[in-house]
């Protein structure tokens, strides 16, 4: 069977998606089923040039197409079309329009329609709303034609449900797993790397991106008043590729407003794994997620996790998270301060977190997903 896999996230640092593929593609090919299969992974340029792959029954195809463009409408189609396959996994809602082979779709979230402010975008007022209308019309098209949907949370399955009208057979939740990251925990942290980064305090930590619906603008506005009232002994590390967000964070809320709090840039996961261990708290403000991998990601190196009560999260965190009202400065500062300084708090979410982590594995993820390319496959 010929299963076509849309990696163009693949190795982009684009956040989530690109984890996610990159650890089900792993997963998959540690997976005896897999081997009867042939995996096309297509990938842009850069990935395709450095992909090596995990076993030889996954095979690169060069599909250098940007996201979201008018090529991936008109070309990405003649370039899967090509390949025969059997069945396409598009990761994301992101279909062509003119794809006629048989696929199915993983929608991580609604994001597009729950938070359509231009915030989230550095286009001007007229290209946004056109482009919007043009990527909510893709959305309805792709789900509609689609074979199957994966979601990573009942929350988003729900939700899918409720805003399309579609049968709750046609979705499967599919948890994600946990990070590949080495935990290691038996190693120290090297204060070095920290203070290459320019660290030189006892930190709590965010790992992300700083999309508006992140909440990290309500999150600097908690640290200043969690400093105010506590001191200035900790400092807030964020942890996330600059860009255009990143600099827009930095100059509406940090630059000359709020101390101690540090943007790293982009950290590999060689020296993401010693913030992890150092950091003394880690804190997930958003507003909104369809499955949230960065607060699992810290649970895994035993750090107390604080989580906004938002969306999914509850669902996915469990009782191995003290949660707090996203939209309350003041109850996020608080929830800081109890996170750092409750001893029992941190007892009770270290032995609620030993519960929880073995739920979220990627061979499991992979071996629910190979079961729906074997049920929904056509062969040519």
């Amino acid at each position: 069977m010929k299963i076509g896999l849309d990696a163009r996230f693949y190795g982009s640092l684009q956040g989530g998606i690109g984890r996610y593929l990159e650890e089900l593609v792993s997963a998959l090919a540690g997976l005896n089923e897999a081997k009867k299969h042939e995996f096309y992974l297509f990938l842009k340029e850069d990935a395709f040039k450095t992909f090596t792959p995990p076993t030889p029954n996954f095979i690169p195809v060069k599909a250098n197409i940007p996201w979201y463009s008018l090529s991936e409408q008109l070309i990405l189609p003649q370039i899967l079309k090509k390949v025969k396959l059997d069945l396409m996994h598009f990761p994301h809602w992101n279909v062509p329009a003119f794809y006629r082979g048989n696929y199915i779709l993983t929608i991580h979230d609604l994001l597009l329609l729950h938070y359509p402010s231009r915030r989230n975008s550095q286009l001007g007022p007229l290209k946004y709303a056109i482009k919007n209308q043009v990527f909510k019309k893709v959305l309805k098209n792709g789900i509609a034609r689609s074979k199957h949907i994966i979601t990573p949370s009942l929350y988003t399955k729900e939700d899918i449900v409720k805003t399309f009208n579609v049968s709750e057979e046609k979705i499967s939740v599919i948890n994600l797993g946990t990070s590949s990251l080495k935990t290691n925990e038996s190693s120290q942290p090297h204060p070095n790397i920290l203070k290459k980064y320019g660290i030189n305090k006892p930190f709590v930590l965010y790992v992300g991106v700083a999309f508006p619906h992140k909440n990290l603008e309500g999150l600097v506005e908690a640290w200043k008043l969690f400093m105010e009232k506590y001191g200035s002994q900790y400092e807030l590390v964020l942890v996330g590729k600059k860009n255009y967000f990143y600099d827009r964070l930095y100059e509406e809320k940090i630059k000359n407003k709020v101390k101690n709090v540090i943007l790293t840039d982009y950290v590999p996961d060689n020296d993401l794994t010693e913030f992890y261990r150092a950091a003394k708290l880690y804190v997930f403000p958003s507003f909104y997620e369809g499955f949230g991998l960065p607060p699992l990601e810290a649970r895994q190196f035993g750090l107390p996790v604080i989580s906004s009560w938002s969306t999914c999260l509850p669902e996915i965190l469990k009782n191995a998270a003290s949660y707090f009202d996203p939209h309350n400065p003041r109850a996020v500062a608080e929830a800081i301060h109890s996170g750092l300084t409750d001893l029992n708090l941190k007892t009770k979410l270290l032995e609620e977190s030993k519960k929880i982590l073995p739920l979220y594995k990627w061979s499991v993820t992979a071996e629910k997903t190979l079961a729906l390319y074997e049920r929904f496959a056509v062969d040519n």
